[in-house]
């Protein structure tokens, strides 16, 4: 599989609600940053983020642009606030794979 067929099977598993089917997906010693805001990182830390911040989570993919080991992802996602309300992002997420995992993220999200 591509990387790009790899985020999208992985992130299919999101979608359904399957965090440990995504979890299959990513190295043990994963790293998420999400810029100006947070750092999760490993397989375990990653286990209880997901869902907390993915239930109900929609996403809409503008453009992947895949170089080697790198995959950039353009898009937008509706998440979910503990409020309820529903919050639309724009993002920008750098993958880093590793072996056909993944292995890093670098996450640029701002509030529309």
């Amino acid at each position: 599989m591509s990387n790009k067929e790899i985020l999208m099977t992985a992130n299919q598993a999101i979608h359904q609600g399957d965090y440990e089917g995504f979890l299959a997906y990513c190295t043990e010693d994963t790293k998420w940053v999400y810029v100006g805001e947070q750092t999760i990182t490993g397989k375990d830390q990653l286990r209880h983020y997901l869902p907390t911040a993915y239930e109900g989570a929609t996403f809409t993919t503008e453009q992947y642009i895949e170089q080697g080991e790198y995959l950039t992802v353009l898009g937008k996602i509706q998440l979910k606030q503990k409020d309820g309300n529903l919050v639309r992002y724009t993002y920008c997420d750098v993958w880093h794979f590793r072996e056909g995992k993944l292995a890093e993220l670098k996450a640029f999200v701002i509030a529309d």
